[in-house]
């Protein structure tokens, strides 16, 4: 049976640790040696693009390189996906010519549905509900920086939207307390929470809301944020410019968190507004490393549909 990388949610913590591990292995193996072994030898991965991204095709394309394999890009233009030709049309051609597809997309229905019709594995490059990759790349690098999730105190302060929802899954998932500090109507998915709450109650992790974003950084190990207006919302930005600034991260909410608190964005970052040059650029930073781990970590999903 196929192997699917659409969402945290999907994934038991065993599955989910697992990943994680062979991303450090092949993050470890590429700095000694120099380069990863051609574990994806003759395969090719389909690169679906709805919405611009630095991140996501590069990360991508040069994770495939190093594992041997090749990337192949398809533009907005090129494909017109759910328009010019149905999602099903287009998994169908598709999984016909490459070996595993990554979509990123506006409307999280198109992941699936391209799943639901394509032979070869999907994974989720980003959809409007959740950014899986992402999460992953954000689990390893505070793995990186604690050695472990289980325990730990992350808040997102800002909007409760895609990236916040896989950063609540992978803490849930594997242990670590979730905070989400927001402003009223820019809560979490219903159903997002909802089944992070059942994953919270196995691993022995709390998740919380809150408007307060000072209350919400005490004792974090873990502050993140992200664009107070995603792509797909810019009809929003003047209402959104007047509604976040009290949720800015800044040196004095960072200084009111644990004194060891990373800060984290998943970038691009609007700096000045959800985000100070200080903080960005400051010693609590791991931006960049954060970064660099999206090509890590995609490794391993890559490697881990094919196993």
């Amino acid at each position: 049976m196929k192997k699917d990388f659409l969402s945290i949610a999907d994934y038991s913590p065993e599955a989910l640790q697992d990943i994680l591990d062979l991303a450090l292995e092949l993050k470890k193996e590429r700095k000694e040696k120099g380069e990863n072994k051609p574990i994806l030898k003759n395969k090719v991965l389909g690169m679906v693009f709805q919405k611009p991204s630095l991140r996501t095709r590069v990360s991508f394309d040069m994770a495939m390189r190093h594992l041997g394999g090749d990337a192949l890009y398809l533009s907005p233009n090129e494909i017109g996906l759910g328009q010019r030709e149905s999602v099903a049309d287009v998994a169908r051609v598709l999984a016909g010519y490459v070996d595993v597809i990554m979509a990123r997309v506006f409307a999280h229905q198109h992941v699936l549905d391209l799943a639901k019709w394509s032979e070869v594995p999907v994974i989720n490059g980003l959809s409007d509900y959740d950014h899986p990759c992402q999460g992953m790349a954000d689990a390893l690098t505070i793995v990186e920086k604690y050695g472990k999730l289980k325990g730990l105190n992350v808040t997102f302060v800002g909007d409760g939207n895609n990236v916040a929802v896989s950063m609540m899954h992978i803490c849930t998932k594997l242990g670590a307390n979730f905070t989400l500090a927001a402003p009223e109507g820019y809560d979490l998915p219903e159903k997002a929470l909802k089944e992070s709450q059942g994953f919270a109650a196995k691993s022995g992790s709390a998740i919380r809301t809150l408007r307060d974003p000072h209350e919400a950084v005490k004792n974090a190990d873990v502050i993140y944020t992200d664009t107070w207006t995603s792509m797909g919302q810019e009809e929003e930005t003047e209402k959104r410019k007047k509604v976040f600034p009290p949720y800015q991260v800044n040196e004095k909410l960072v200084s009111e968190a644990s004194k060891d608190v990373i800060v984290m964005h998943c970038l691009p970052a609007h700096r000045g507004q959800e985000i100070t040059d200080e903080v960005a650029d400051g010693p609590h930073s791991v931006l960049f490393p954060q970064a660099h781990n999206r090509m890590h970590a995609q490794k391993a999903i890559l490697v881990s549909l094919f196993r």
